[in-house]
Protein backbone atom coordinates (compact mmCIF):
# COMPACT_ATOMS: atom_id res chain seq x y z
CA UNK A 1 0.00 0.00 0.00
CA UNK A 2 1.40 3.52 -1.13
CA UNK A 3 1.99 5.96 1.77
CA UNK A 4 2.00 8.99 -0.36
CA UNK A 5 -1.66 10.74 0.65
CA UNK A 6 -3.11 13.65 -1.50
CA UNK A 7 -5.99 15.61 -1.38
CA UNK A 8 -6.72 18.04 -3.91
CA UNK A 9 -8.75 21.11 -3.51
CA UNK A 10 -10.98 20.77 -7.17
CA UNK A 11 -13.00 17.53 -7.44
CA UNK A 12 -14.78 16.80 -10.69
CA UNK A 13 -15.46 13.53 -10.07
CA UNK A 14 -15.87 10.52 -7.91
CA UNK A 15 -15.32 7.11 -9.03
CA UNK A 16 -15.39 8.48 -12.59
CA UNK A 17 -18.98 10.22 -12.08
CA UNK A 18 -19.42 13.77 -12.30
CA UNK A 19 -20.01 15.36 -8.91
CA UNK A 20 -22.80 17.94 -10.28
CA UNK A 21 -24.21 15.29 -11.96
CA UNK A 22 -24.44 13.40 -8.51
CA UNK A 23 -25.40 16.41 -6.67
CA UNK A 24 -28.32 17.36 -9.20
CA UNK A 25 -29.32 13.50 -9.56
CA UNK A 26 -29.74 12.74 -5.80
CA UNK A 27 -29.89 16.42 -4.36
CA UNK A 28 -27.48 17.59 -1.24
CA UNK A 29 -26.73 17.31 0.93
CA UNK A 30 -25.75 13.69 -0.30
CA UNK A 31 -23.49 10.68 1.46
CA UNK A 32 -21.37 9.13 -1.93
CA UNK A 33 -19.90 6.07 -1.17
CA UNK A 34 -16.89 4.29 -3.52
CA UNK A 35 -16.89 0.74 -3.10
CA UNK A 36 -14.01 0.11 -5.03
CA UNK A 37 -11.53 1.51 -1.89
CA UNK A 38 -13.34 -0.38 0.74
CA UNK A 39 -12.81 -3.49 -1.82
CA UNK A 40 -9.06 -2.52 -1.99
CA UNK A 41 -8.98 -2.18 1.66
CA UNK A 42 -10.61 -5.40 2.08
CA UNK A 43 -8.13 -7.02 0.11
CA UNK A 44 -4.92 -4.97 1.89
CA UNK A 45 -6.21 -6.94 4.99
CA UNK A 46 -6.00 -10.77 3.87
CA UNK A 47 -2.53 -11.87 5.23
CA UNK A 48 -4.98 -11.88 8.73
CA UNK A 49 -7.56 -15.24 8.83
CA UNK A 50 -10.39 -13.32 9.60
CA UNK A 51 -11.46 -9.56 8.78
CA UNK A 52 -13.95 -8.48 11.28
CA UNK A 53 -15.46 -5.25 10.06
CA UNK A 54 -16.83 -2.68 13.55
CA UNK A 55 -19.80 -1.82 11.33
CA UNK A 56 -20.23 0.94 13.66
CA UNK A 57 -18.42 2.83 11.37
CA UNK A 58 -20.57 2.69 8.69
CA UNK A 59 -23.51 0.02 8.83
CA UNK A 60 -25.91 0.75 6.01
CA UNK A 61 -27.11 -2.99 5.16
CA UNK A 62 -25.95 -2.67 1.21
CA UNK A 63 -22.63 -1.94 2.33
CA UNK A 64 -22.43 -5.16 4.76
CA UNK A 65 -23.78 -7.62 2.13
CA UNK A 66 -21.47 -6.50 -0.23
CA UNK A 67 -18.29 -6.61 2.87
CA UNK A 68 -20.01 -10.34 3.51
CA UNK A 69 -19.72 -11.42 -0.49
CA UNK A 70 -16.16 -10.36 -0.36
CA UNK A 71 -15.40 -12.75 2.64
CA UNK A 72 -15.46 -10.44 5.44
CA UNK A 73 -17.16 -10.91 8.85
CA UNK A 74 -18.80 -8.36 11.42
CA UNK A 75 -18.59 -7.39 15.09
CA UNK A 76 -21.97 -6.18 16.51
CA UNK A 77 -22.30 -3.45 19.63
CA UNK A 78 -25.91 -3.18 19.93
CA UNK A 79 -28.96 -4.99 19.46
CA UNK A 80 -29.48 -2.80 15.91
CA UNK A 81 -26.31 -3.77 14.55
CA UNK A 82 -27.66 -7.64 15.49
CA UNK A 83 -30.56 -7.10 13.58
CA UNK A 84 -28.57 -5.07 10.62
CA UNK A 85 -25.88 -8.24 10.28
CA UNK A 86 -29.00 -10.76 10.17
CA UNK A 87 -30.48 -8.38 7.40
CA UNK A 88 -27.40 -8.80 5.44
CA UNK A 89 -27.14 -12.43 5.68
CA UNK A 90 -24.38 -12.76 8.18
CA UNK A 91 -24.85 -15.98 10.25
CA UNK A 92 -23.18 -16.46 13.81
CA UNK A 93 -22.88 -20.53 13.18
CA UNK A 94 -20.45 -19.85 10.31
CA UNK A 95 -16.84 -20.06 10.67
CA UNK A 96 -15.10 -17.62 11.77
CA UNK A 97 -18.45 -16.33 13.30
CA UNK A 98 -20.47 -14.28 11.09
CA UNK A 99 -21.72 -12.04 13.85
CA UNK A 100 -19.91 -11.05 17.47
CA UNK A 101 -21.28 -9.12 19.95
CA UNK A 102 -18.59 -7.20 21.28
CA UNK A 103 -20.07 -4.65 24.10
CA UNK A 104 -18.93 -3.23 27.66
CA UNK A 105 -22.86 -4.22 28.95
CA UNK A 106 -25.68 -6.22 27.97
CA UNK A 107 -28.59 -4.57 27.38
CA UNK A 108 -31.76 -6.50 27.51
CA UNK A 109 -32.60 -6.59 24.09
CA UNK A 110 -29.09 -7.76 22.77
CA UNK A 111 -29.02 -10.33 25.45
CA UNK A 112 -32.23 -11.84 24.62
CA UNK A 113 -31.03 -11.84 21.05
CA UNK A 114 -27.85 -13.32 21.84
CA UNK A 115 -29.00 -16.15 23.14
CA UNK A 116 -32.17 -16.97 20.83
CA UNK A 117 -29.19 -16.55 17.46
CA UNK A 118 -26.63 -18.40 19.56
CA UNK A 119 -24.07 -15.30 18.58
CA UNK A 120 -20.76 -15.44 20.49
CA UNK A 121 -20.23 -12.53 22.85
CA UNK A 122 -16.73 -10.59 23.70
CA UNK A 123 -17.18 -9.46 26.91
CA UNK A 124 -15.76 -6.14 28.03
CA UNK A 125 -16.48 -6.27 31.42
CA UNK A 126 -17.01 -9.16 34.19
CA UNK A 127 -20.33 -8.57 34.95
CA UNK A 128 -21.34 -9.66 31.61
CA UNK A 129 -19.82 -13.11 31.74
CA UNK A 130 -22.12 -13.48 34.85
CA UNK A 131 -25.08 -12.26 33.17
CA UNK A 132 -24.70 -14.01 30.21
CA UNK A 133 -23.44 -17.25 32.10
CA UNK A 134 -27.22 -17.06 33.91
CA UNK A 135 -29.13 -17.80 30.82
CA UNK A 136 -26.59 -19.30 28.63
CA UNK A 137 -24.60 -21.57 30.45
CA UNK A 138 -21.85 -23.65 28.97
CA UNK A 139 -20.90 -21.27 25.42
CA UNK A 140 -17.69 -20.01 24.53
CA UNK A 141 -16.90 -16.91 25.03
CA UNK A 142 -14.41 -13.89 24.29
CA UNK A 143 -12.71 -11.52 26.73
CA UNK A 144 -11.95 -8.01 25.56
CA UNK A 145 -9.04 -7.06 27.84
CA UNK A 146 -7.99 -3.33 28.97
CA UNK A 147 -4.18 -3.83 28.45
CA UNK A 148 -3.80 -1.29 31.29
CA UNK A 149 -2.98 2.21 28.36
CA UNK A 150 -4.29 3.19 25.12
CA UNK A 151 -4.17 6.05 22.41
CA UNK A 152 -6.16 7.19 19.68
CA UNK A 153 -6.37 10.71 17.18
CA UNK A 154 -7.98 11.99 20.19
CA UNK A 155 -8.77 11.76 23.92
CA UNK A 156 -12.58 10.97 22.96
CA UNK A 157 -11.27 7.76 20.78
CA UNK A 158 -8.94 6.25 23.09
CA UNK A 159 -10.20 3.13 24.57
CA UNK A 160 -7.56 1.84 26.93
CA UNK A 161 -6.11 2.68 30.44
CA UNK A 162 -7.50 3.33 33.96
CA UNK A 163 -9.34 6.59 32.33
CA UNK A 164 -11.42 4.53 29.08
CA UNK A 165 -14.43 2.64 30.51
CA UNK A 166 -14.21 -0.18 27.57
CA UNK A 167 -12.58 -3.66 28.25
CA UNK A 168 -11.29 -5.71 31.10
CA UNK A 169 -9.06 -4.78 33.34
CA UNK A 170 -5.79 -6.64 32.36
CA UNK A 171 -5.47 -7.11 36.18
CA UNK A 172 -8.82 -8.67 36.83
CA UNK A 173 -8.31 -11.82 34.71
CA UNK A 174 -8.68 -14.59 36.78
CA UNK A 175 -11.70 -13.47 38.45
CA UNK A 176 -13.14 -13.60 34.98
CA UNK A 177 -11.96 -16.60 35.00
CA UNK A 178 -13.58 -17.87 38.05
CA UNK A 179 -16.52 -16.19 36.94
CA UNK A 180 -16.34 -18.37 34.06
CA UNK A 181 -16.29 -21.31 35.48
CA UNK A 182 -19.14 -21.20 37.76
CA UNK A 183 -21.33 -20.90 34.53
CA UNK A 184 -19.71 -23.45 32.53
CA UNK A 185 -18.27 -21.27 29.96
CA UNK A 186 -15.14 -21.16 28.31
CA UNK A 187 -12.73 -18.66 27.51
CA UNK A 188 -11.41 -19.48 23.65
CA UNK A 189 -10.61 -15.72 22.04
CA UNK A 190 -8.94 -13.00 23.27
CA UNK A 191 -9.46 -9.30 22.18
CA UNK A 192 -7.48 -5.85 22.60
CA UNK A 193 -8.15 -2.43 21.09
CA UNK A 194 -6.36 0.82 22.33
CA UNK A 195 -8.03 3.40 20.06
CA UNK A 196 -8.87 4.58 16.91
CA UNK A 197 -6.24 6.52 14.50
CA UNK A 198 -3.18 5.20 16.84
CA UNK A 199 0.45 4.65 15.34
CA UNK A 200 2.28 1.59 14.68
CA UNK A 201 4.42 2.04 18.13
CA UNK A 202 1.40 1.99 20.29
CA UNK A 203 0.12 -0.52 18.18
CA UNK A 204 3.09 -2.83 18.16
CA UNK A 205 2.46 -2.57 22.40
CA UNK A 206 -0.67 -4.04 22.27
CA UNK A 207 0.87 -7.73 21.01
CA UNK A 208 3.39 -7.74 23.93
CA UNK A 209 -0.11 -7.11 26.48
CA UNK A 210 -1.59 -9.50 24.78
CA UNK A 211 0.91 -12.51 24.86
CA UNK A 212 0.95 -12.03 28.29
CA UNK A 213 -3.08 -11.80 29.20
CA UNK A 214 -3.55 -15.54 27.00
CA UNK A 215 -0.58 -17.30 29.52
CA UNK A 216 -3.19 -16.21 32.22
CA UNK A 217 -6.11 -17.90 30.43
CA UNK A 218 -4.37 -20.72 28.99
CA UNK A 219 -4.48 -23.03 26.37
CA UNK A 220 -8.35 -22.64 25.85
CA UNK A 221 -7.46 -19.73 23.45
CA UNK A 222 -7.84 -20.30 20.19
CA UNK A 223 -8.33 -17.08 18.38
CA UNK A 224 -6.83 -13.84 18.94
CA UNK A 225 -7.94 -10.36 17.56
CA UNK A 226 -5.70 -7.52 17.42
CA UNK A 227 -8.62 -5.37 17.16
CA UNK A 228 -8.95 -1.87 15.25
CA UNK A 229 -7.44 1.60 15.20
CA UNK A 230 -5.37 1.47 11.74
CA UNK A 231 -5.04 4.61 10.81
CA UNK A 232 -6.22 6.56 7.65
CA UNK A 233 -4.78 9.61 6.55
CA UNK A 234 -7.09 12.86 6.82
CA UNK A 235 -3.88 15.04 5.60
CA UNK A 236 -1.13 15.18 3.23
CA UNK A 237 1.35 14.41 6.36
CA UNK A 238 -0.70 11.82 7.50
CA UNK A 239 0.46 7.93 6.24
CA UNK A 240 -0.89 4.39 6.34
CA UNK A 241 0.65 1.82 8.58
CA UNK A 242 2.89 -1.16 6.69
CA UNK A 243 0.16 -3.59 7.13
CA UNK A 244 3.10 -6.55 6.51
CA UNK A 245 5.08 -5.09 9.38
CA UNK A 246 2.08 -4.66 11.38
CA UNK A 247 0.67 -8.25 10.30
CA UNK A 248 3.93 -9.67 10.94
CA UNK A 249 4.48 -8.18 14.47
CA UNK A 250 1.12 -9.82 15.19
CA UNK A 251 1.80 -13.25 13.56
CA UNK A 252 5.27 -13.56 15.74
CA UNK A 253 2.82 -13.06 18.89
CA UNK A 254 0.72 -15.81 17.61
CA UNK A 255 3.41 -18.25 16.67
CA UNK A 256 5.03 -17.98 20.37
CA UNK A 257 1.18 -18.94 21.46
CA UNK A 258 0.97 -21.49 19.40
CA UNK A 259 4.34 -23.25 20.36
CA UNK A 260 3.65 -22.30 23.99
CA UNK A 261 -0.32 -24.18 23.46
CA UNK A 262 0.68 -26.68 21.40
CA UNK A 263 -2.28 -26.38 19.13
CA UNK A 264 -3.39 -23.23 15.93
CA UNK A 265 -4.17 -19.82 17.09
CA UNK A 266 -6.36 -17.56 14.67
CA UNK A 267 -5.22 -13.91 13.99
CA UNK A 268 -8.41 -11.76 13.20
CA UNK A 269 -8.56 -8.23 13.03
CA UNK A 270 -10.97 -6.07 13.23
CA UNK A 271 -10.89 -2.68 11.29
CA UNK A 272 -13.86 -0.17 11.07
CA UNK A 273 -12.47 3.43 9.75
CA UNK A 274 -9.81 1.31 7.47
CA UNK A 275 -12.40 -0.30 5.60
CA UNK A 276 -14.69 2.87 5.21
CA UNK A 277 -13.12 5.73 5.55
CA UNK A 278 -11.68 6.88 2.52
CA UNK A 279 -14.59 5.31 0.14
CA UNK A 280 -16.79 8.22 1.93
CA UNK A 281 -17.66 11.92 0.36
CA UNK A 282 -20.45 14.02 1.62
CA UNK A 283 -22.05 16.47 -1.03
CA UNK A 284 -23.57 20.16 0.00
CA UNK A 285 -24.45 23.02 -2.04
CA UNK A 286 -23.51 26.16 -1.17
CA UNK A 287 -25.78 28.47 -0.33
CA UNK A 288 -24.52 31.63 0.91
CA UNK A 289 -21.41 33.18 0.95
CA UNK A 290 -20.70 35.81 3.74
CA UNK A 291 -17.87 38.37 4.67
CA UNK A 292 -17.69 38.82 8.54
CA UNK A 293 -14.95 40.98 9.19
CA UNK A 294 -11.94 39.27 8.55
CA UNK A 295 -13.58 35.79 7.56
CA UNK A 296 -15.20 34.68 4.78
CA UNK A 297 -18.24 31.73 5.13
CA UNK A 298 -18.83 28.86 2.78
CA UNK A 299 -22.45 27.95 4.10
CA UNK A 300 -23.65 24.91 3.01
CA UNK A 301 -26.75 22.93 3.16
CA UNK A 302 -24.98 20.01 5.13
CA UNK A 303 -24.74 20.56 9.31
CA UNK A 304 -23.38 18.86 12.21
CA UNK A 305 -26.91 17.14 11.64
CA UNK A 306 -24.99 15.58 8.80
CA UNK A 307 -21.63 15.13 9.55
CA UNK A 308 -20.65 15.58 13.53
CA UNK A 309 -16.92 14.60 13.80
CA UNK A 310 -16.21 18.24 13.69
CA UNK A 311 -17.59 19.53 16.48
CA UNK A 312 -17.36 16.58 18.60
CA UNK A 313 -13.71 16.58 18.68
CA UNK A 314 -12.36 18.43 16.04
CA UNK A 315 -11.83 16.73 13.01
CA UNK A 316 -10.21 17.41 10.14
CA UNK A 317 -11.50 16.28 6.94
CA UNK A 318 -10.52 17.05 3.32
CA UNK A 319 -12.47 19.72 1.60
CA UNK A 320 -13.00 20.37 -2.08
CA UNK A 321 -14.96 22.33 -4.82
CA UNK A 322 -16.66 21.06 -7.65
CA UNK A 323 -17.90 24.08 -9.56
CA UNK A 324 -20.74 24.27 -11.67
CA UNK A 325 -19.58 27.64 -14.46
CA UNK A 326 -15.87 28.57 -14.87
CA UNK A 327 -12.73 27.94 -12.75
CA UNK A 328 -10.84 30.72 -11.74
CA UNK A 329 -8.41 28.95 -10.74
CA UNK A 330 -8.15 32.19 -7.67
CA UNK A 331 -8.12 30.42 -3.79
CA UNK A 332 -9.19 32.14 -0.73
CA UNK A 333 -9.34 31.29 3.35
CA UNK A 334 -12.45 30.47 4.02
CA UNK A 335 -14.80 28.96 6.89
CA UNK A 336 -16.66 26.62 5.70
CA UNK A 337 -19.92 26.14 8.07
CA UNK A 338 -23.92 24.94 7.74
CA UNK A 339 -26.94 25.90 7.98
CA UNK A 340 -27.95 24.59 11.84
CA UNK A 341 -29.33 27.62 14.65
CA UNK A 342 -25.64 26.86 16.39
CA UNK A 343 -22.21 28.42 16.28
CA UNK A 344 -20.39 24.72 16.54
CA UNK A 345 -21.91 24.46 13.27
CA UNK A 346 -18.42 24.95 11.69
CA UNK A 347 -16.10 21.95 9.42
CA UNK A 348 -13.13 23.91 9.71
CA UNK A 349 -12.73 23.75 13.54
CA UNK A 350 -10.09 22.27 15.69
CA UNK A 351 -10.66 20.61 18.87
CA UNK A 352 -12.07 22.98 21.72
CA UNK A 353 -14.64 24.16 19.10
CA UNK A 354 -11.63 27.13 17.94
CA UNK A 355 -12.73 27.92 14.06
CA UNK A 356 -10.04 27.87 11.90
CA UNK A 357 -9.68 28.45 8.05
CA UNK A 358 -8.94 26.75 4.82
CA UNK A 359 -7.31 27.76 1.78
CA UNK A 360 -9.82 26.62 -1.25
CA UNK A 361 -11.18 27.33 -4.48
CA UNK A 362 -13.17 30.77 -4.79
CA UNK A 363 -17.09 29.37 -5.32
CA UNK A 364 -19.92 30.76 -5.28
CA UNK A 365 -23.42 30.16 -4.76
CA UNK A 366 -24.49 26.94 -6.22
CA UNK A 367 -21.08 24.89 -6.50
CA UNK A 368 -20.50 21.48 -4.69
CA UNK A 369 -18.39 21.61 -1.42
CA UNK A 370 -17.08 17.91 -0.82
CA UNK A 371 -16.61 16.42 2.72
CA UNK A 372 -13.54 14.03 1.89
CA UNK A 373 -12.63 10.90 3.79
CA UNK A 374 -16.35 11.10 5.37
CA UNK A 375 -16.85 6.62 5.11
CA UNK A 376 -16.57 6.58 8.76
CA UNK A 377 -18.09 7.64 11.50
CA UNK A 378 -20.26 10.40 9.46
CA UNK A 379 -23.36 8.92 8.37
CA UNK A 380 -23.72 6.89 11.31
CA UNK A 381 -23.60 9.72 13.79
CA UNK A 382 -26.41 11.50 11.99
CA UNK A 383 -29.37 13.08 13.55
CA UNK A 384 -32.70 14.97 12.73
CA UNK A 385 -31.32 17.99 15.17
CA UNK A 386 -33.30 21.25 14.03
CA UNK A 387 -35.48 18.96 12.53
CA UNK A 388 -33.36 18.35 9.36
CA UNK A 389 -34.20 15.42 7.20
CA UNK A 390 -31.12 12.55 7.28
CA UNK A 391 -29.65 12.61 3.85
CA UNK A 392 -29.42 9.76 1.27
CA UNK A 393 -26.73 7.78 0.83
CA UNK A 394 -25.41 5.94 -2.51
CA UNK A 395 -23.17 3.83 -3.64
CA UNK A 396 -21.23 3.66 -6.56
CA UNK A 397 -20.55 0.55 -7.52
CA UNK A 398 -19.11 -0.57 -11.31
CA UNK A 399 -20.04 2.52 -13.14
CA UNK A 400 -23.70 2.92 -11.64
CA UNK A 401 -25.19 5.18 -8.90
CA UNK A 402 -27.42 3.45 -6.33
CA UNK A 403 -29.43 4.85 -3.83
CA UNK A 404 -28.56 2.47 -0.66
CA UNK A 405 -30.87 4.73 1.64
CA UNK A 406 -33.46 7.46 0.09
CA UNK A 407 -33.17 10.46 1.84
CA UNK A 408 -36.02 10.76 5.05
CA UNK A 409 -39.69 12.79 4.63
CA UNK A 410 -41.83 14.20 7.21
CA UNK A 411 -43.48 11.71 7.48
CA UNK A 412 -40.51 9.87 8.88
CA UNK A 413 -39.71 12.59 10.79
CA UNK A 414 -42.32 12.29 13.27
CA UNK A 415 -43.76 8.83 12.40
CA UNK A 416 -42.86 7.76 15.85
CA UNK A 417 -44.54 10.50 17.41
CA UNK A 418 -48.21 11.49 18.32
CA UNK A 419 -50.36 13.75 20.11
CA UNK A 420 -52.31 12.86 22.73
CA UNK A 421 -55.70 13.58 23.38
Amino acid sequence: MSTATSFPTLRSQIAGMAVTELADRFGTPCYVYDWSIIARRIADLQLFDGVRYAQKALSNIAILDRMRRHGVVVDAVSAGEIERALAAGFRPDTHPAGIVYTADVFDQAALDLVVQHNIPVNCGSPDMIDQLGAVAPGRNIALRINPGFGHGHSQKTNTGGPQSKHGIWHEAIDDCLVRADRHGLTVTSMHMHIGSGTDIEHLAQVCGAMEKACETVGRTVQTISAGGGLPVPYREDQAYVDIEEYFGLWNTTRNRLQDKFGHAIELEIEPGRFLVAESGYLLAEIRAVKEMGENTFYLLDAGFNDLARPILYGAYHPISIAHRGPVSGLQRDVVVGGPLCESGDIFTQEEGGFVSRRTLPVATVGDIVVLEVAGAYCFAMASNYNSKYRCPEVLLENGEAKVIRRRETASDLMGLETIPE
